[in-house]
């Protein structure tokens, strides 16, 4: 366990955890599976656990930073190809995401656009449909920033709530934060579900 505490301080420390940092979070704004989430996290957890509360700063930066830039990156490819054009996106869970922002961004593009970048899928879902249906640029921008910003402020929350429950130990602070992270978003995601599977009854009531 020592050793592994060791590995760990020596991986915060070193300045490529910026770099992969900034490379997970862009990526992940346009293909989901990369666990952007999860490394800061971690980060957040093991600075907070061993006093170098300094890293802070830049890691939500950075984060936040990539955020918007990945998330721009899926507005373009949806404005370029759209949303149906490789086998991935039409996996029954990833079409349905699709269809629903589809539905969704002519009534509440903001708060949409917002909410999604708590959901891996969502957020992919949403940014590129936006991108396919024409929506401004001038108009996503501005709140892919905000969105990137208020995910990376988030993050470093349950980061620092982790490492201050285990203060001696980086790996397990690690490790608790990741977990509080997956538990958030899979409360996120089931309601983000029954909300969906309640709108089309809504809306035949209607």
């Amino acid at each position: 366990m020592d050793v592994i505490n060791e590995l760990i301080l020596h991986t915060v420390a070193s300045p490529w955890l910026y770099l992969v940092l900034f490379a997970v979070t862009v990526i992940d704004g346009f293909f989901p599976p990369v666990p952007s989430e999860t490394v800061l996290v971690a980060a957040a957890a093991v600075a907070a656990s061993t006093g170098a509360w300094w890293m802070l700063v830049p890691l939500g930066l950075i984060a936040a930073i990539g955020a918007a830039i990945g998330d721009n990156v899926a507005f373009a490819i949806g404005r370029r190809m759209g949303t149906t054009r490789w086998a991935w996106m039409r996996r029954p869970r990833v079409a349905a995401a699709f269809a629903h922002a589809e539905h969704a961004l002519d009534r509440r593009s903001a708060s949409l656009i917002l909410g999604a970048r708590y959901i891996p899928v969502g957020r992919v879902a949403v940014n590129m449909s936006a991108g396919a249906l024409g929506f401004a640029w001038r108009r996503f921008l501005p709140l892919s920033l905000v969105a990137g910003a208020s995910w990376s402020a988030l993050s470093l929350v349950i980061g620092l709530v982790a490492g201050s429950w285990v203060s001696d130990q980086p790996l397990v602070s690690a490790g608790i934060g990741i977990l509080i992270a997956l538990v958030l978003g899979l409360v996120i995601d089931r309601i983000t579900a029954a909300r969906r599977r309640r709108a089309p009854v809504a809306h035949l009531a209607g």
